[in-house]
């Protein structure tokens, strides 16, 4: 994800043999905000709130990449 490969990055998270954790949700959206993408962003934040509802970490990360 931090290489600029953020569709690479969201197909090898989709396709784990096992599932997907948090952690490798939050690496894809912190690439996100390096790179811009609001609309994949938006997205993985969204699965990382169906995984942690607990966390603010994601609502953080997600601002950022408003702003």
């Amino acid at each position: 994800g931090r290489a600029g490969q953020l569709d690479e990055a969201e197909y090898m998270i989709n396709n784990m043999p096992f599932g997907p954790y948090v952690s490798a949700w939050m690496s894809l959206l912190a690439a996100c905000r390096t790179h811009g993408d609001v609309e994949r962003g938006t997205h993985t934040a969204e699965r990382i709130f169906e995984l942690n509802q607990k966390s603010a970490a994601p609502f953080i990360l997600l601002s950022n990449i408003y702003a």
